[in-house]
């Protein structure tokens, strides 16, 4: 091994964190090199070992806290070491929220360039467990053992849970079932290194307001022994239960869901609100896990907006036009645009079921269908982004600026691409006004 001139790999050394990186892991220094260690707060003493070191910095593996942080908490999952879920748990809240606010800003400095930028305090949350709608548990054997729960960090290896904190509480009891199911009719299970058996993931999605419950298998063929019985069970034991769906996923692949829904029982979707509006969820939809932030967000979105009911909007990425629907409201016309088939279809039901009328869909890519209807002449006042975590295609930003729009809203999840976006953006005559932060995901990085 090439050894370093100032920190040894598996040497233990004690060191004072003296802040955080974009993933929360504590920075400390020995001599003069950067150490970065999962799970240490700033302002702490703490032991380490050495376990990885390169070039210019190296990562230690927190052995002992000798001085805690005011700010350290008690983890609330046996599961918190293993799982990559939530790396937050040892944070107090308000900690959580200064950390994140510092990750946007910093995006915005080392990515964007914008020196003064200034970023609002980050909009949390009073009730921060229990709060995903939506979650996905790999089911397999691990150590000779049924297991359902989730990957642990940087691995496929499956930690087999009966609990999650921050998922609705049916999850719990699904699980519990699907094991139950399994273990009575002899159910084969995936097995990723022969790309052979039958369940592959267990995917649950349920409803904030209405707490209608979709159970979905996802299988690795296009049927299930004793159909029957599975769902007898599951109406038996889920008091919400509306709807059974197998999903077939017969691909090699980490993708979870495949695009072939098949109805075991009800109507294939449930439904919640937004707000005074209500969404059709199907399986393959996209729907903000955190329904209570994402009225929040949405609320921000309108502000942000100033609608006077005179506007024209263009909303790229709409997915199953949430955010559409919540400014079609106060504007003259908008169009929604998404490339996901069975989106725009949820989309336009959706626009049905609450009654509007002035909002259009359009199925396709954005950088495909925005440049069109610039070109035909479309003249948006407004023009929101809400992309997926890779931000906006070029040719996206590149029609925006053509089509020269008062004002731009852009949501994003990922200060780095949003940052990126924003720069180009900013060379190209438009300037950042306001940046507001929301919690969607409390105990995550």
């Amino acid at each position: 091994m090439k050894k370093s001139n100032v920190v040894e790999k598996n040497e233990y050394y004690d060191v004072v964190i003296s802040d955080l990186n974009s993933e929360a892991q504590g920075v400390a220094k020995v001599n003069g090199f950067t150490l970065f260690i999962e799970g240490a707060l700033p302002g702490e003493q703490v032991k380490i070992k050495v376990v990885k070191v390169k070039k210019r910095f190296g990562y230690g593996k927190l052995i002992e806290v000798i001085k805690p942080s005011s700010k350290r908490q008690s983890v609330f999952c046996k599961a918190s070491k293993r799982c990559g879920g939530c790396k937050l748990q040892h944070m107090d809240y308000k900690l959580q929220l200064e950390f994140k606010k510092k990750k946007v800003e910093d995006a915005l400095k080392r990515i964007g360039g914008m020196k003064d930028i200034k970023v609002n305090p980050v909009i949390g949350m009073d009730h921060h467990k229990r709060y995903r709608n939506k979650a996905q548990f790999p089911v397999g054997y691990s150590g000779g053992q049924l297991s359902i729960g989730f990957f642990a960090e940087r691995s496929h290896d499956i930690i087999d849970i009966d609990s999650c904190s921050i998922q609705a509480k049916q999850n719990d009891q699904i699980i519990r079932l699907v094991k139950e199911f399994i273990q009575k009719y002899d159910i084969s299970v995936y097995d990723e290194s022969s790309d052979s058996g039958l369940i592959r993931h267990v995917v649950t999605r349920v409803a904030y307001k209405t707490g209608e419950t979709m159970v979905i298998l996802v299988i690795n063929g296009d049927r299930i022994p004793h159909e029957k019985e599975l769902i007898q069970l599951f109406k038996d034991n889920i008091p919400d239960l509306k709807t059974i769906v197998l999903n077939v996923n017969t691909k090699k692949t980490n993708v979870i869901l495949g695009y072939q829904n098949i109805i075991l029982y009800g109507d294939g979707f449930i439904t919640d609100y937004i707000g005074n509006l209500k969404f059709k969820i199907s399986p393959l939809s996209f729907f903000q896990v955190n329904p209570v932030q994402t009225e929040v967000l949405y609320n921000k979105v309108i502000e942000y907006c100033a609608l006077t009911g005179q506007e024209v909007i263009v909303d790229a990425y709409c997915g199953i036009g949430t955010i559409t629907l919540f400014l079609a409201g106060e504007c003259k016309k908008i169009y929604g645009i998404e490339e996901v088939g069975q989106a725009v279809q949820d989309a336009q039901d959706n626009a049905i079921l609450n009654r509007i009328d002035n909002a259009k869909f359009i199925c396709g890519k954005s950088e495909d269908v925005l440049p069109k209807l610039v070109d035909k002449g479309l003249k948006p006042n407004i023009v929101v982004v809400d992309p997926p975590r890779k931000g906006c295609d070029k040719k996206v930003l590149d029609a925006i600026y053509n089509a020269q729009p008062s004002k731009i809203v852009y949501v994003s999840c990922n200060p780095s691409t949003l940052a990126r976006d924003l720069k180009y953006l900013g060379n190209n005559v438009y300037a950042v006004e306001r940046v507001q932060p929301v919690d969607m995901f409390p105990y995550t990085s």
